[in-house]
C-alpha cells in the first residue's frame, strides 16, 4: 500500500512545486541551511549542477538518504515521463555543490545502476515509500544518484 504522503507529493510537484521549489531553495540558502533541510517527506538537500547547455549553475532541493559519508538521492520527477534536468546536469558534468543542512561541501555524483541501484531500492523505500509510487507512474527507470564527497573540496567547475 502507497503511504499517502506519497500520493499528496505527486498532487503537490504537478500543482504548485515548481514554484514552491523555487521559494524553498531561497530560504534554504539564505537561512545558510538553517531552515528547509527537514521536510515532512524527510530530508533536504540542494543540489548544484552545472547546466549541460547553459554552463549556470542550477541549484535543486531534493530528497535524499544518507548512505554513510555519502548522500543518495532519486531522479523521480514526480514521476514523470521525462527525467529531471539536474540529473541530465550531472550526467555531462559530474562535479556537484551539496548543501545539507549548514554544512556544503563538493562532490562526485554518481549513477548507480545495475546490483548497485537494486541493492539500494529497499533502503531507499523504507526511506520514503514515494520513490517507489513515482516509479509507478511511469515506463522511464528513475534514476539514482549517490553523491560522494571529494576530500580536499575542489570547486564544482
Amino acid at each position: 500500500m502507497v503511504h499517502m504522503w506519497a500520493k499528496l507529493t505527486v498532487w503537490f510537484d504537478r500543482a504548485i512545486g515548481r514554484r514552491f521549489y523555487v521559494v524553498h531553495r531561497a530560504v534554504y540558502q539564505a537561512s545558510r541551511g538553517w531552515i528547509g533541510h527537514r521536510s515532512g517527506a524527510g530530508p533536504m538537500l540542494l543540489l548544484t549542477t552545472v547546466g549541460r547547455r547553459s554552463g549556470q549553475l542550477r541549484t535543486h532541493p531534493l530528497l535524499y538518504m544518507p548512505d554513510g559519508a555519502n548522500y543518495v538521492v532519486v531522479g523521480s520527477n514526480g514521476g514523470r515521463p521525462e527525467p529531471p534536468a539536474w540529473v541530465l546536469n550531472l550526467e555531462a558534468n559530474p562535479k556537484v555543490k551539496v548543501q545539507v543542512g549548514r554544512t556544503v561541501l563538493y562532490a562526485h555524483a554518481r549513477v548507480c545502476r545495475g546490483e548497485d541501484a537494486a541493492a539500494l531500492w529497499p533502503s531507499l523505500n523504507e526511506h520514503y515509500s514515494g520513490w517507489s509510487h513515482y516509479q509507478g507512474l511511469t515506463e522511464r527507470e528513475l534514476l539514482i544518484v549517490s553523491l560522494e564527497p571529494f576530500w580536499p573540496q575542489p570547486p564544482v567547475h
